[in-house]
């Protein structure tokens, strides 16, 4: 089950922006994080995929999403300008963004590069 973010909630468990300025992950197991917006027709085109996603990894990796409309100061610190966006952080070294609706092999062949993570 993915699970929507607010600024609160991604201070706790993904990354302190306000604490901390060197990138520091938060979380207990590697994050997906997709920056979308309701209007978005790519971002309703991917949200399926993300489920199932979530369903695949379900003890291995967080899969996050963050509405870019509501969390415009959580967009503007990652430089959010096209959606969907997504953020992949790996419990150690750096996230990385990845842009547009990918197909879900490519998120699986993401997942396994970025994250570490293998079904």
């Amino acid at each position: 089950m993915t699970e929507n973010l607010t600024k609160a909630t991604f201070l706790e468990k993904v990354f302190n922006f306000e604490k901390n300025e060197e990138w520091k992950f938060e979380g207990n197991k590697p994050a997906l994080i997709d920056f979308y917006a309701d209007w978005c027709g790519p971002c309703k085109m991917i949200a399926p995929i993300l489920e199932e996603l979530s369903e695949e990894y379900a003890d291995k990796i967080n899969i996050y999403k963050i509405d870019t409309e509501a969390e415009q100061e959580l967009s503007a610190a990652f430089g959010i300008r096209s959606i969907p966006s997504m953020l992949f952080c790996p419990t150690e070294g750096q996230p990385q963004m990845a842009n547009g609706a990918l197909p879900k092999a490519e998120l699986e062949r993401v997942i396994a590069d970025v994250l570490k993570v293998t079904k």
